[in-house]
């Protein structure tokens, strides 16, 4: 299994953050924070980094579902979603695989969460 689902779009950068903004809202996500990290990189370190943003996805009644089966699980919040520039030139849409983070917490009510959160981050990579 593994740990992200990922695919590479012939969108532009910002067109794919904003698509991906609109598939997540069709499933239940809201964009919590947003990092751009080549500006960051830039401000704190002085570097030249790609385009790379780091979106934090937050579907409420799943996150809902997850605090109550553990408490702790909000380490592990919101899900993170990357858009980013690859060496190639191409831009590659990624989030976590939620299934794959909630088999270390061991708890099977988080399991069945995770593959219904799991389900809905691959249709939004599916999309592009």
């Amino acid at each position: 299994m593994e740990y992200n689902h990922s695919k590479e779009t012939s969108l532009s950068f910002e067109e794919a953050i904003e698509k991906v903004k609109v598939e997540l809202k069709k499933e239940g996500f809201g964009v919590l924070t947003e990092i751009d990290v080549k500006d960051t990189l830039k401000q704190k370190l002085n570097v030249d980094f790609k385009k790379y943003r780091i979106l934090g996805a937050c579907n409420p009644p799943f996150a809902y579902k997850a605090l109550q089966a553990e408490e702790k699980i909000g380490v592990m919040l919101p899900c993170n979603v990357i858009v980013h520039e690859k060496e190639n030139g191409k831009i590659e849409v990624a989030c976590i695989n939620p299934l794959y983070s909630m088999q270390i917490v061991n708890n099977k009510a988080l399991e069945e969460i995770g593959k219904e959160v799991s389900s809905k981050l691959q249709k939004v990579v599916n999309s592009f």
